[in-house]
């Protein structure tokens, strides 16, 4: 199962993707968070390319586990997002929040062990899939997303195989 992680932000959205057997997220693209409206299009237009059968929306929690002011407007964020999908016929786009706690820190170490290097990302949501060059400070917003979409995919394959 694809599925999209988004790490929503007052300026930028970091969004990744996973592959299709849901095993692995990557960094996709940052888009702009100023009109929350477009930003929900611009997410279920990736859904639609991606054929994505779950978005995971990053959810900022204190260290100590409480919700914050952004958690709210992340979980009215959500709600928003939900109901533009089941407008736009995706009735089956399980929508997850998931904890987030340091996947900016954890996105901003890794660039930084990695030299800065990895500035480019796909944005496949405006350019047709080819690579186009974001700031440092854009790409760790998307490299936050993977994090958070890894750590759901992790978490739920961990849950299966306990299962089986």
């Amino acid at each position: 199962m694809r599925s999209l992680g988004l790490d929503v932000g007052g300026e930028r959205t970091g969004v990744a993707v996973s592959d299709p057997q849901g095993i692995l997220a990557t960094p996709l693209t940052v888009l702009a968070s100023k009109d929350e409206d477009a930003l929900i299009n611009e997410i279920l237009k990736l859904v639609e390319r991606y054929k994505a059968e779950c978005v995971v929306v990053g959810l900022p929690r204190r260290l100590n586990g409480e919700l914050g002011k952004q958690a709210g407007k992340v979980t009215v964020f959500t709600d928003k997002l939900s109901w533009q999908a089941k407008q736009n016929n995706l009735n089956q786009l399980d929508i997850q929040l998931w904890d987030e706690r340091l996947s900016t820190k954890a996105a901003k170490r890794l660039k930084m062990e990695a030299g800065g290097k990895g500035n480019k990302l796909r944005h496949g949501a405006k350019r047709g899939g080819k690579n186009h060059s974001f700031s440092a400070k854009a790409g760790v917003d998307a490299i936050a997303a993977a994090f958070i979409l890894q750590g759901f995919l992790d978490s739920h394959r961990l849950s299966n195989s306990e299962e089986s």
